[in-house]
Parts: structure tokens; C-alpha cells; sequence
């Protein structure tokens, strides 16, 4: 019998800390003491404190051991599995039997997270044994396609994608639409910089995925199913393709699923990565063998989508979503989260925040209470300064409305998004023209070009954030920006132009002094934008051991060895920063403004 499990963080960010290698250690190292009978490695998915892995959680000790080295595994088995004393100095926090005891998990509410990092994603049974396919079950054999839909649209689920539309109003359109075959689409195309929520679902627990979209399929008359997924997500294209297999196998896919009529089948179809088509118009393109660009609406896909016919397009999130609703009730889903946004949201939190990774809460809560209670604030000696949500198409918000409430409206009204979920937290290093700048680089490079606005608006829209960080803009740059900004939200033809504009918006709105700096004083305040800084030698400070000018790959720094004070040519100067980095004395500073 097992006396030991051992959780090991198997998702692709612990993969790529070592999480691998730290298991071949870890086989080896049982294997040797004798404990193969009583201690079991199972590989997980994400447990949300990314930057800790990897990861490994000894279960049911409640043991967290973080950023482990294969070198760390033969004191691991030897104190803790044979004597009972956990190695401290690897431990994440006290044994916790209880995760919820922990700061970071206390505040989160974990339901399409639940059993990421709790099973093994590539074992149909062990998601089984938690509850898997019984929603599915209990639809097939105790609900109609109607009644499905009822409970779905009762429970208040909105698109987890980014626009929120009632789920249950697009799955009643679908139901309706005139036409056969129905197909139903999985979205995974996650293609916000910095966003992975999507990723690690898929990762962890593919099969509620699966199950989510068999039940959406019954309700809305399909027979046929896709997931689009992104071609760099190797991982999440592996445990699809074995979760997909598995569940065939099993009779969980395909003909007369559990002996009813009803029968279902779903196909993988990888994307090369362009943003565009994580726009539903695009994606159904892409799909279809054609380039990935947007289309006018309507029609809607849920009349006229993949191959003309009706198709119901979700993303990954609102589908793992669904057996839970089934299962638990609408009336219980409908009890979290706010009068207009029920249930939670996962985020994934980066940037300067203490605690980043993968983070799910009910709707609703703060700002401060997810950047700072979840996330743990800003490291020491930095000060907040804004939050960056709804991917690059999202609003930058700055401290003041920290305690604005995390749902649709809230967001919406202060010039955000919650978008598919990506959090970046700023501090006062932050250059906010600098911010913008690199979302809409992001965005305009992104754009398929099928529409003026978005073609030719953002271009603008960028050159002009460009000549101000340069410290050649005017204040009029700042009415041409809003003026631009507004006419691609109004008339770009998909959701990547009419959101585009965001970032400048958010920022204009909430950080115009740091604008004007750019503009009036040609200095960045942040000290962020090379073009308006400069490095100066601090004579008093200066050793002359000519480690700053050996640093400097232009010559601009001058100088004999012990002969101070050293100093800088400013038109030599490409405001690199290598001769700050070099000098050990503090005696390089750099300064916001041009000088030279």
C-alpha cells in the first residue's frame, strides 16, 4: 500500500525549471532505498505558483518542496520519506495538510483549477475518479437539450474569451439555427503576451475540456467537434491528443455515447500563432484551410459559421466550466461572483508582483486583493504603480482604482477588459509611454490587415507613441492619439482593432503627466525610454578601476586606470546601460533628460 504521493508539477513551466529530470532523480533515489511500494510519483499540471518550480507536493503530508534540483532529491528520500523530517531549507511554507492555510491559495476559489495539480492528466481513470464524465452521464440520460441549455443560461456563464456574451444565449442560437451538420469549437488560442491560462487547463485537466464541449454538443444538436489550438503549446497538444484516445477507447467519444443516441467526436487542429485568429470569424478560416482573417457580422457563426453551417464557438475556460454547473447547479454557480458576472476567473498574474503564476478567484473581488492578497503586492522597495489587465488589448488602471471590483461592467467603465485573463502588475520602474508603445507594437504587428482602421490606424497610432518616447512629440500628439483611438474602436471590422486602441487610452487617461514629461521636459520620468536619459560619472565616487569603460561597446566612456575621476562622451553614448551594470561603486548614475 502507498504511504507517500508525490504531486510533481508536470506543467510546461516546471518542465522548462527541470521538473523532469528532477522525477528521474527522484525514480532513481526510491528505487535505491527500497520505498518503490510505498512511495508513488504522479505527474501533474500546473499548481499555480509558477515561479517556483518546479514543484513537488508530498502528499498527505501537505509538504510544498519549490525550486528543486535534481541535486536536492537523495536528502529529500533520505530525511523526509525514511525519517519523517522535512528539509527545510526547500520547503515553500510550512506543512500545510490544508493548502487553503496558505496566502496564497487562501483568497482563491478553485473550480476550473480544481484538479490541476491534484491528478494525473494522462490517466482517463484518475479524472474519472473525481467526478469525470458524470455531468456527461447525467445530461445523456436525465436532461433534454433544452433543459441543458436552461441550466446553463440560469447559471448567469458568460464567455471566458475576453467579450462575456452569455453562454446560454449563444448555445439557444445554435440550437435554433436552420442547417446540418452543427459543429462545436474550442477556442485554445491563447495568444496574449504573457497569458497561459488556457495552456495550463488543457495541460491539467484536458478531459474536463472534453467532457464541456460533449455536453454543449448534446445541447445544441452536433455531432462534430474541434479544438484549435496553438502549435506552440507541445504539451497541451500531447495531453489533448492522449485525453481525445483515451476517452474514444472508453466509449466517451464517438458512436452511442453511454448507449444513447447521442453521438460526438472531437479533432485537434493546430494554429501557427497568428493573434488574428483567436477572433471567432478568423479561427472558423483557418479552420476551413483559409488565411486567418475576420469577417463582417452578421451573419454570426451561430447561423453561419465552419463550412456555413451553425457552430458554436467557446473558449477553453467556458467549457471547463460546464460539468461543474451540471453537476453542482445552476443556483450554486449563480452564487458566485456578482449580479452580472457569476462563477470565477483564472489569471494568469506576471510582472512585478511577489507571487506570479496561476491564480483563480470568484468574481468580483478587488484588484488590491488579487494583486496584493493573492499575489503578494510589489516586491520590496518598489512602489505599485498600475495593473495592465485584458491582454495587450486591455486598459492600464493605475492605484487609485485598485479597489474597483473584478468583473465585466466595473472593468469596462474604467477603460479595461478582463479579456481571457492576463494580469501584469507595474511598478515605479514602469514607463507608461513605454508601456503602450509595446502593446500596440504587439497589436499593429499582429493585425491581419483586412481593414483600414486597424491597418493604417494603428500604424499612426504607433509612430506617434514612437516620436514621443524620442522626445519629439507636441501636446497635440495627444488629441491626434485620442482621436485615432476612438475611430478604430468605432469602425475596425474584428475585436483585435476595436481594442487595439486600449493601452494608449488607459494611459492617456490615467498617466497624462507622464506624457507631457515625454513632450514638455524631454525626460522619461521612469528613466525607461533611452532616448531621454543620459549616464553621468560621479567624480567623488569614481575609483578608476575601468570596469565601466572595458563595459562601454561604443568608446563613450574615457578615462586612465587609477587616475579618477573617468567620464562620458554623451554623442558617443547609445544609453545602453553597461557601464551602470559594471561599475561596483554606484559612482555611474543615470539620469532622466537628454543632455548632449
Amino acid at each position: 500500500m502507498k504511504r507517500l504521493f508525490l504531486l510533481l508539477c508536470s506543467g510546461s513551466a516546471c518542465q522548462s525549471s527541470g521538473a523532469l529530470a528532477v522525477k528521474q532523480a527522484l525514480v532513481e533515489a526510491i528505487t535505491e532505498q527500497g520505498l518503490t511500494e510505498e512511495v508513488q510519483i504522479v505527474e501533474t499540471g500546473c499548481m499555480g505558483p509558477c515561479e517556483l518550480g518546479p514543484i513537488l507536493l508530498v502528499y498527505p503530508d501537505g509538504v510544498y518542496y519549490v525550486r528543486l534540483k535534481p541535486a536536492d532529491v537523495r536528502e529529500i528520500v533520505t530525511e523526509h520519506f525514511l525519517k519523517g523530517r522535512p528539509v527545510r531549507r526547500l520547503l515553500w511554507t510550512a506543512p500545510a495538510p490544508e493548502p487553503r492555510t496558505i496566502p496564497f491559495f487562501a483568497r482563491q476559489m478553485k473550480i476550473v483549477l480544481g484538479n490541476c495539480g491534484q491528478i494525473d492528466p494522462e490517466k482517463i481513470e484518475e479524472y474519472i475518479a473525481v467526478g469525470g464524465y458524470e455531468a456527461l452521464a447525467r445530461v445523456l440520460t436525465e436532461m433534454t437539450p433544452e433543459e441543458v441549455i436552461a441550466e446553463i443560461t440560469r447559471s448567469g456563464l458568460r464567455g471566458r474569451g475576453g467579450a462575456g456574451f452569455p453562454t446560454g444565449k449563444k448555445w439557444q442560437a445554435v440550437r435554433e439555427a436552420r442547417g446540418n451538420p452543427k459543429y462545436v469549437i474550442c477556442n485554445a488560442d491563447e495568444g496574449d503576451p504573457g497569458a497561459f491560462m488556457d495552456r495550463a487547463i488543457l495541460e491539467g485537466d484536458p478531459h474536463s475540456v472534453l467532457e464541456g464541449m460533449a455536453i454543449a454538443a448534446y445541447a445544441v444538436g452536433a455531432e462534430k467537434g474541434y479544438i484549435y489550438v496553438r502549435a506552440e503549446y507541445p504539451l497541451a497538444v500531447k495531453r489533448l491528443e492522449v485525453a481525445i484516445a483515451q476517452a474514444r477507447k472508453m466509449g466517451l467519444l464517438g458512436p452511442r455515447i453511454f448507449e444513447t443516441d447521442f453521438s460526438f467526436d472531437i479533432e485537434l487542429r493546430m494554429g501557427a500563432g497568428a493573434f488574428v485568429c483567436g477572433e471567432e470569424t478568423a479561427l472558423i478560416a483557418s479552420i476551413e484551410g483559409k488565411r486567418g482573417e475576420p469577417r463582417p457580422r452578421p451573419p454570426y457563426p451561430a447561423t453561419f459559421g465552419l463550412f456555413g453551417k451553425p457552430t458554436l464557438i467557446n473558449n477553453v475556460e467556458t467549457f471547463a466550466n460546464v460539468r461543474h454547473i451540471i453537476l453542482r447547479g445552476a443556483d450554486w454557480f449563480a452564487n458566485i461572483g456578482t449580479e452580472t458576472s457569476k462563477g470565477t476567473k483564472v489569471f494568469a498574474l506576471a510582472g512585478q508582483v511577489k507571487n506570479t503564476g496561476l491564480v483563480e478567484v470568484p468574481m468580483g473581488i478587488t484588484l488590491r486583493e488579487l494583486i496584493f492578497g493573492v499575489g503578494g503586492g510589489v516586491p520590496e522597495g518598489r512602489r505599485f504603480k498600475a495593473v495592465q489587465i485584458g491582454g495587450p488589448s486591455g486598459g492600464c488602471l493605475p492605484e487609485s482604482l485598485l479597489d474597483v471590483p473584478i468583473d465585466y461592467e466595473s472593468l469596462k467603465k474604467y477603460g479595461a477588459i478582463m479579456g481571457s485573463g492576463g494580469v501584469i502588475v507595474l511598478d515605479d520602474t514602469s514607463c507608461m509611454v513605454n508601456v503602450a508603445k509595446f502593446f500596440l507594437e504587439f497589436t499593429a504587428d499582429e493585425s491581419c490587415g483586412k481593414c483600414v482602421p486597424c491597418r493604417v490606424g494603428l500604424r499612426l497610432m504607433l509612430s506617434i507613441l514612437e516620436r514621443i518616447a524620442r522626445g519629439e512629440g507636441t501636446e497635440e500628439d495627444l488629441q491626434q492619439l485620442e482621436d485615432i483611438g476612438h475611430m478604430i474602436q468605432s469602425t475596425a471590422l474584428c475585436g483585435l482593432g476595436q481594442t487595439a486602441p486600449n493601452p494608449v487610452l488607459s494611459t492617456l487617461r490615467y498617466f497624462r503627466e507622464e506624457y507631457l514629461a515625454h513632450i514638455q521636459e524631454k525626460a522619461c520620468p521612469a528613466g525607461v525610454c533611452p532616448a531621454l536619459i543620459h549616464y553621468e560619472i560621479q567624480g567623488e565616487l569614481c575609483r578608476a578601476c575601468d570596469l565601466c569603460r572595458r563595459a562601454c561597446p561604443t568608446g563613450a566612456v574615457q578615462g586612465t586606470p587609477r587616475n579618477p575621476p573617468y567620464s562620458i562622451i554623451q554623442d558617443r553614448c547609445i544609453r545602453c546601460g553597461a557601464c551602470l551594470e559594471a561599475c561596483p561603486f554606484g559612482a555611474v548614475v543615470k539620469i532622466p533628460g537628454r543632455k548632449g
